[in-house]
């Protein structure tokens, strides 16, 4: 697996790909096949990927979560929130009520590996949608503009570093240029569920709607787009609208 990604920490969310594409079954000439073109996809997705650079000269690799649905973040109200809401309630309709700070926390931690920031945050973004991949959901330019702004902020401040304008579209162009790789990690994963979960959710559709996700992405990498799977085409309509 070190031959993969030479030179980063192992594993990493490329060689987590990597182990699971190489723990799909191979039993019929159809699955072998198709094993060979996940691998293949996953080569070209470190050759034009892999090198990512962190933001304004930072580690290539954060600490990431790699599953940042709805469940697995908690926002936990600060204690003055409910004397607030009391004090909103009790005073007139014409005043300002008070706003309170929240912790937002992070549970579930599996999935969490070394990878991009790019990446943790495309997938957050592709989680917006649910199990249900409700691609109305997803959150249009002038939304992932605000969240990276306020993230890039937080991720200065860290660092009593400043924040710079300058690299929000630098991380802008970093999160839409790995929009496509969620869906094949899921997809992958949901192609492993399919053979071994108890659970009773449909896993290999979902596999196949994940991994639609990827390939969509894939074609406007040469100037194309998606032209015959409609949920796909509305993926990428409401990802690149501006409102």
């Amino acid at each position: 697996m070190a031959t993969l990604t030479p030179g980063k920490p192992i594993p990493n969310v490329w060689t987590t790909m990597q182990k699971w594409i190489l723990a799909l079954p191979t039993s019929t000439t159809a699955q072998s096949e198709r094993r060979d073109q996940l691998m293949q996809e996953l080569e070209s997705l470190v050759e034009l990927l892999g090198d990512t650079p962190g933001v304004g000269g930072s580690n290539p690799f954060v600490f990431a979560h790699c599953d940042l649905l709805s469940g697995n973040v908690i926002i936990e109200p600060s204690p003055s929130s409910a004397a607030a809401s009391r004090r909103s309630s009790a005073s007139s309709a014409s005043d300002e009520p008070e706003t309170a700070a929240a912790t937002v926390s992070f549970i579930d931690y599996e999935y969490a590996t070394p990878a991009p920031a790019s990446f943790d945050i495309a997938n957050h973004f592709a989680e917006w949608g649910g199990f249900d991949c409700d691609y109305s959901a997803m959150p249009t330019r002038t939304i992932r503009r605000a969240f990276l702004r306020e993230y890039l902020r937080s991720f200065n401040a860290h660092q009593n570093k400043s924040y710079k304008e300058e690299e929000l579209q630098e991380l802008f162009d970093q999160v839409d240029r790995f929009r496509g790789v969620p869906g094949f990690y899921w997809g992958i994963w949901a192609l492993i569920q399919a053979q071994i979960s108890l659970i009773e959710f449909d896993y290999a559709s979902y596999a196949e709607i994940r991994l639609g996700e990827y390939f969509a992405w894939k074609k406007t990498l040469d100037g194309g787009k998606e032209t015959e799977n409609e949920r796909m085409i509305q993926r990428e309509k409401i990802w690149a609208q501006e409102e």
